[in-house]
């Protein structure tokens, strides 16, 4: 581990969904749309085809941990019918993503980050 990067640093950055090299600029460019690199540091946060897989993975598996924890708690704890229970979890299968798509792309750069660094934004190998 970098001594450079501490690990609750970079944590707090993805939390406030922030560059988790700089924590300077936002990673949201419009809602549903993440920067594709920092304009303060040059951090590139889309990288190749297939990388952006990790954060959809982040999603998918928090969602469904999020699912469980809801189930459980109406059928244990508060006893709801089974047919009320199971209209709450589409609800919450179906909103939850969504509202959760900026935090799973910025914890995604984060680990990305604290693992290997994020490379830079290299204008001259732009696509034409």
């Amino acid at each position: 581990m970098n001594a450079q990067r501490p690990i609750l640093k970079v944590l707090s950055r993805a939390f406030s969904l922030r560059c988790p090299a700089c924590g300077k600029s936002s990673l949201i460019e419009r809602p549903f749309h993440i920067r594709h690199h920092c304009p303060e540091c040059r951090s590139l946060f889309k990288r190749e085809e297939g990388f952006f897989v990790g954060a959809i993975l982040a999603n998918v598996i928090t969602t469904e941990f999020i699912i469980l924890v809801v189930c459980l708690f109406s059928l244990l704890v508060v006893g709801a019918s089974y047919e009320k229970v199971l209209i709450g979890l589409f609800l919450v299968a179906v909103t939850f993503p969504l509202l959760f798509f900026h935090h799973s792309w910025s914890l995604w750069l984060a680990f990305d980050y604290l693992i290997e660094s994020l490379p830079k934004y290299d204008e001259s190998k732009r696509r034409r």
